[in-house]
């Protein structure tokens, strides 16, 4: 079978499941595992994306007030690699390639006549779903099925050993991204109350809201997590400033207390995949340092200074 991924975490699934060697391309934001960048890439943004979170949610909302999809697919990439199965999304626009555009691609393609696949990741149960899907397509469910349980023993390992804690739970503001402000939404809540935490602004299931400073300011969270959508650590703590330099800043209680963590979003927190385990063990040891040690800090998590 030769397989087409147009999401990060779909190309995840698929290497999960042991079949990477079927892979004939990607998008260009698939990176994970390394070895599937010498795939050739299907699709590129529509907008430059560097520059502030501002200035690239200006950008992106000016695409999508005129209707237009924000990533481009190449259709005659596509027909070249005459694929067997294409994977897309229809959770975010902005977070990947739309189910709309890829079927526009391929109404261009003649030859190869590819099975589309769309994937719904709205929770942590659609995740697990997506990946049975996947895993349907690729004519092992039994394979599907034994992906799903390790990744949720796993995470259910940990929820267990949260739930035993005596020491208070601590409030949690999961920022996705800094300008304007957004809250953690989807499965993020979730992951939240499996960590031990609890999550103040977003809701399970539902899209990441957008929300104000003061709002901020007046719950006053015991920690402050913040995993702009897209971006790795450096970037966000390029961001960073936009948040320390308002007034309120130093008197918040997640800063006093030096628990303001940076997480790699583009990594662990925004993709809907195998590795939301490994989201979920880093917001573990960033909530209860005591108890849980993955080793993930430093490279998926640091603390903002």
């Amino acid at each position: 079978m030769r397989i087409v991924s147009l999401i990060a975490s779909s190309t995840e699934m698929v290497c999960a499941l042991g079949f990477e060697k079927d892979l004939v391309g990607r998008s260009h934001e698939c990176d994970f595992p390394e070895s599937v960048k010498r795939l050739p890439s299907c699709t590129e943004p529509k907008f430059n994306i560097t520059g502030t979170s501002y200035e690239i949610d200006q950008r992106l909302k000016a695409i999508l007030q005129e209707g237009l999809g924000v990533y481009r697919v190449d259709a005659k990439a596509l027909d070249n690699l005459r694929p067997d199965l294409i994977i897309t999304q229809t959770q975010c626009e902005v977070c990947a390639v739309s189910l709309k555009d890829v079927e526009a691609a391929v109404c261009e393609l003649i030859a190869s006549k590819p099975k589309l696949i769309s994937l719904h990741p709205n929770s942590l149960a659609d995740i697990w779903t997506d990946i049975e899907r996947v895993a349907v397509a690729l004519q092992a469910p039994e394979r599907g099925a034994a992906l799903i349980s390790a990744l949720q023993s796993r995470m259910r390992l940990i929820a267990e050993m949260t739930a035993r804690l005596h020491t208070p739970k601590p409030r949690v503001a999961y920022i996705e991204w800094i300008d304007p402000l957004m809250a953690g939404g989807n499965w993020m809540p979730e992951l939240v109350a499996m960590a031990g935490g609890v999550n103040l602004f977003g809701e399970a299931g539902r899209h990441s809201p957008f929300m104000k400073w003061e709002e901020l300011v007046a719950a006053d969270p015991d920690v402050l997590f913040v995993s702009p959508c897209g971006f790795d650590l450096g970037r966000t703590l390029d961001e960073m400033r936009w948040l320390v330099d308002r007034t309120e800043w130093l008197g918040l209680r997640a800063v006093k207390s030096k628990r303001v963590f940076l997480a790699d979003g583009n990594q662990y927190f925004n993709r809907p995949g195998p590795r939301v385990v490994e989201a979920l063990e880093v917001l573990a040891e960033t909530l209860h340092p005591e108890v849980f040690k993955f080793g993930h800090e430093g490279r998926g998590w640091i603390t903002s200074l």
